[in-house]
């Protein structure tokens, strides 16, 4: 599997994922050929939906979408005490995470929450809209839009 770098997000993903797909089929792993078979019509629904192409962005967004499905999975199963189920969907997650860019450091997304609240002159919690545009286009695929917003909402003290 290849992992996706800051720099070198895969230039196509769909391509790499049916790349994967024909290798765990030949395999005969199950699990990821289901895993993978899911995340490819995640995809290819997207690409459908935007006329037929998908860029970087999008597909970094259609997986980020896909990550986030597996992690509340996994808390749901915990929850229910499936841990079984919760493995197999942290599985899924892992798969998934080998596609996206690298997560940012806690120190990297201090930096750049200062620096989009510097930008956007935010003073107070009402300027979290200001200051979250200029942060999702560098935050995407990067760090959990959640945890992004929680960490703004500290640094304007609200």
């Amino acid at each position: 599997m290849v992992a996706a770098t800051d720099a070198a997000i895969l230039v196509d993903m769909i391509e790499q994922v049916e790349a994967e797909l024909r290798e765990a089929r030949l395999a005969r792993d199950s699990e990821k050929v289901g895993a993978l078979t899911m995340l490819l019509a995640a995809l290819k629904d997207a690409e459908k939906a935007n006329g037929g192409t998908l860029d970087d962005a999008g597909a970094i967004q259609v997986m980020t979408r896909e990550r986030k499905k597996r992690v509340e999975a996994a808390e749901s199963f915990r929850e229910g005490g499936r841990e079984d189920a919760a493995l197999k969907e942290e599985a899924e997650l892992a798969m998934i995470d080998a596609y996206l860019p690298a997560q940012l450091a806690p120190e990297e997304l201090a930096e750049l929450i200062a620096a989009a609240i510097a930008e956007a002159g935010a003073t107070e919690p009402k300027d979290l809209g200001s200051v979250m545009k200029i942060l999702q286009p560098k935050t995407a695929g990067r760090a959990d839009g959640k945890a992004v917003s929680t960490a703004v909402r500290e640094a304007l003290g609200a």
